[in-house]
């Protein structure tokens, strides 16, 4: 039988949101994207522009979600990232890249998981 990739994605990315909006983040934009790609979920929290990348799995039988953001993956997040702010003009806000794993019903927030390859 077929897994729903999309339908799994959603649900992660739903249940992401909803977990930071209860840790009193304020979620900026969710499914942004730009010529250089997509970024998951955009949020605010503590003084930080937090870009958000969430990792969903129906079981961990190929690796913690969280292994699956490569430097491939983190070059394009950061990409990204760096046009939001140059669009946006953000230039003053200490930015942070976290991922989000949902597997198997729980949720694991990796704050600051990954330095980004930013430049304005």
């Amino acid at each position: 039988m077929k897994k729903d990739n999309k339908a799994i994605g959603k649900f992660g990315e739903d249940f992401a949101a909803k977990f930071l909006k209860s840790k009193g983040y304020e979620i900026i934009k969710r499914n942004y994207t730009n010529p250089y790609g997509e970024i998951d979920i955009i949020a605010a929290f503590d003084g930080y522009l937090i870009f958000v990348e969430v990792k969903t799995r129906s079981s961990t039988e190929f690796g913690r979600p969280a292994e699956a953001v490569n430097a491939h993956k983190i070059r394009k997040i950061s990409q990204v990232a760096s046009y939001y702010i140059q669009t946006k003009r953000l230039y003053n806000y200490p930015v942070r890249f976290d991922v989000i794993e949902v597997c198997e019903g729980e949720i694991n927030h990796i704050e600051n998981a990954f330095d980004s390859y930013i430049s304005y």
